[in-house]
């Protein structure tokens, strides 16, 4: 079967406001902070919440756009990602359920520096800009969330930056497995993270099949079990210490000059046959 093709950011349509609706009860539970709010703040959250079903390749958030909403994975897989000057598109991180982003962007109410693009189809929900400095103006227990998500962020792009000069394939998929499995920035993952070859792929700049290959490896090393639907994690701390270095191909140069000391080696081994003329 034929891997999906996503619109590159630039083309790509953006999700209306007036296609989301309020949040359902059973939904709530996917939001961690809100039991960091007393009543007061948690009713006028409630009330605040939006939710909407993002289609794949759709933009929740779009580069030059202002910032209206903080937004929430609830459940799907979302990219963080942006284009270089020639157009190419760098990923900075996944969004799997639990996650929050854009809180940086919100505290200083710019507009986008990044896309965040569905990989497949997603549910998000949003709390508006005013009540998100409504509840750091008022609440404890939210400020040390936002400061929570802030430091942890900084953590994960710092790693991101380490993965980007890896160039064991093996090694960029595991460390990038081990952000996407993270307790504090996604707790909606838990153990077990659903996600494809090919969404994996799209993260970590792999084809699908060089994917496959790191994967197989993770697991004889114990450090993953690939399940149906999806990955569970076995050793996390192992993913993120993974430094596994594939051997280079020698340069060109280097492979003339084996192929030139192969030839005096023969020669040398055989000097007879070499110096001595045949008999008459």
């Amino acid at each position: 079967m034929a891997a999906p093709v996503f619109p590159s950011a630039l083309h790509a349509s953006t999700v209306r406001v007036s296609r989301s609706r309020a949040i359902l009860p059973e939904e709530l539970r996917a939001i961690p902070w809100l039991d960091h709010l007393d009543e007061l703040e948690r009713q006028r959250v409630v009330v605040d919440l939006r939710v909407v079903r993002v289609e794949p390749g759709e933009l929740v958030c779009r580069v030059g756009r202002p910032v209206t909403y903080w937004f929430g994975v609830i459940d799907g897989l979302l990219k963080m990602s942006n284009d270089t000057a020639l157009g190419m598109p760098i990923t900075f991180t996944g969004l799997p359920p639990g996650g929050w982003f854009g809180e940086g962007t919100v505290l200083k109410r710019e507009a986008y520096r990044y896309n965040i693009q569905a990989l497949r189809k997603s549910l998000v929900t949003g709390v508006t800009v005013d009540t998100f400095h409504w509840l750091l103006d008022r609440s404890i227990g939210f400020n040390r969330y936002v400061m929570m998500q802030l430091n942890e962020r900084l953590g994960q792009f710092i790693a991101a930056r380490e993965i980007d000069r890896m160039t064991s394939p093996n090694a960029r998929v595991a460390r990038s497995l081990g952000t996407l499995f993270h307790p504090v920035l996604y707790p909606g993952v838990g153990g077990l993270l659903r996600i494809t070859q090919q969404e994996l792929g799209y993260l970590v700049g792999l084809s699908r099949q060089r994917v496959n290959e790191a994967l197989q490896a993770l697991q004889a090393a114990e450090l993953i079990r690939i399940e149906y639907g999806g990955l569970r994690v076995l050793d996390l701390d192992g993913l993120r210490r993974y430094l596994e270095a594939e051997p280079a191909a020698p340069a060109p140069q280097t492979r003339s000059a084996l192929r030139a000391a192969s030839r005096v080696a023969s020669i040398s081994a055989s000097p007879c046959a070499a110096l001595t003329k045949p008999a008459s």
